[in-house]
């Protein structure tokens, strides 16, 4: 199913928009507190559409991510019981409790690894506010695993240009299968863990 290849030529065309960085910080922003597309999707083709700017989008992906975060961080503190059913609505009610769970056990470094991987960040973000985690100790590893995430993304377009972009209008497809199996994967680990 051809499905990610007309999204990657839309998402290229939208790359060259007068303010598609405006929409990128928007999107950073949601994304990390509660819209479900990663925001990967927008930062790999403008990275690799204008490599002369991959590093400046990679911060200001960063950025608006981590102020994402904070906004759901403070949902968490202050307002979890207007989210709680709209998260057991949306059916990630035991990727929350599992997440809660990997506070007590690792810390900062769930942060991390959300932040990093295709796990759920904003369920990591909300549950910070919900246990109060130390607010500088949050912010420092989203900016860390947040930043070696986009950084690693807009890196990935600067190195492969030109070559990057055929493999990735030529398997978008299966790329973007594959992500989605990995989340699915990543949502599974954490509401089973």
């Amino acid at each position: 199913m051809k499905l990610f290849s007309a999204l990657y030529t839309h998402v290229m065309r939208w790359s060259a928009h007068p303010h598609a960085v405006r929409y990128l910080a928007t999107l950073s922003f949601a994304e990390s507190s509660f819209f479900p597309i990663p925001v990967d999707v927008m930062l790999a083709p403008m990275a690799l559409a204008r490599r002369d700017r991959a590093w400046c989008y990679a911060l200001l992906t960063t950025l608006a991510s981590v102020a994402g975060g904070a906004a759901g961080y403070l949902i968490g503190y202050f307002a979890f019981e207007l989210v709680e059913p709209l998260i057991r609505e949306a059916g990630y009610w035991d990727g929350y409790e599992r997440a809660r769970a990997w506070f007590d056990e690792w810390g900062f470094w769930a942060v991390f690894l959300a932040g990093f991987s295709p796990i759920p960040y904003k369920l990591f973000t909300i549950s910070a506010g919900v246990i109060a985690m130390n607010f500088p100790l949050f912010v420092l590893a989203s900016i860390i695993g947040r930043g070696a995430r986009f950084f690693l993304v807009a890196g990935l377009m600067v190195w492969g240009g030109e070559t990057m972009e055929r493999h990735l209008r030529r398997y978008t497809d299966r790329i973007g299968w594959t992500l989605i199996l990995a989340a699915v994967i990543g949502y599974l680990i954490i509401s089973n863990g």
